[in-house]
């Protein structure tokens, strides 16, 4: 039995629980999704499509979070992949993410007119082993992660760092340093700025650099939609370009 397989009946049973879960939950509805770091329950439904100079990559994604409690956040993603990087079109499961994140009562407060929250959790990461058709790392990856989400009126700026390893197939060691800048516009829109800088240590201490933009508009307080521009950054882009879209669902 393939790898890919082992796990087909895990990835199920993980993704229904945790919908599940989502449906019954109450959360701040002032709070925007997009932020990993608030206090949300929402499910979303995401294509990306990015070009990689020549060859093409769709990301497919289900991704959310449940409130498990008022200091403990659960999301989770699930990848589909559809790309011809191997010079021939395959499709298949890329990986399976769950990440609780913790934020310490304590940690809790205001810095002049901003207020604050800090956060620590990990990032678990499971690689469905379909790296012989481009799809995937290859890896199974474990990933400690910290950041502090910073609130001011209708702006929302969270810078996060967050450590991968893997346990489990070819080596992984980066270091991702992320910012990203939430604006919140009228009519229930919001604009988003998502940099990230990793600097993989694996792999000449390159530094696969990119960005996002992301706008969207909540029709109403359950549902969503928005659209994401991507580019890579220097010489150790992941990709050139992207474009994608998204449903987003809350409870």
């Amino acid at each position: 039995m393939s790898r890919g397989n082992l796990f087909s009946q895990a990835e199920y049973l993980v993704l229904t629980v945790l919908l599940s879960l989502a449906c019954v939950a109450s959360t701040d509805a002032d709070e925007n999704a997009s932020n990993p770091l608030a206090a949300v329950n929402n499910s979303d439904v995401r294509a990306q499509h990015v070009d990689l100079d020549v060859p093409e990559r769709t990301d497919y994604i289900v991704e959310g979070a449940y409130m498990a409690t008022p200091q403990l956040k659960l999301k989770y993603e699930l990848h589909y992949w559809d790309t011809d990087v191997t010079g021939s079109s395959e499709n298949d499961w890329e990986s399976l993410r769950i990440k609780p994140i913790y934020f310490p009562p304590k940690w809790v407060g205001e810095w002049g007119a901003w207020k604050y929250k800090w956060a620590v959790g990990a990032e678990w990461i499971v690689d469905f082993g379909n790296a012989d058709k481009g799809i995937g790392s290859g890896s199974d990856q474990i990933a400690p992660l910290a950041g502090v989400s910073l609130a001011k009126g209708g702006t929302v700026v969270v810078p996060l760092v967050q450590h991968f390893v893997e346990y489990n197939g070819p080596a992984v060691n980066q270091t991702a340093f992320r910012l990203i800048a939430i604006q919140s516009l009228p009519k229930g829109s919001w604009g988003k700025l998502d940099a990230k800088l990793p600097v993989d240590w694996e792999n000449d201490n390159a530094i696969p650099a990119s960005a996002e933009i992301q706008l969207g508009r909540m029709f109403m307080p359950s549902f969503g939609v928005y659209i994401d521009g991507l580019v890579g950054v220097g010489n150790d882009r992941p990709y050139d370009w992207g474009v994608g879209v998204g449903l987003r669902f809350r409870y």
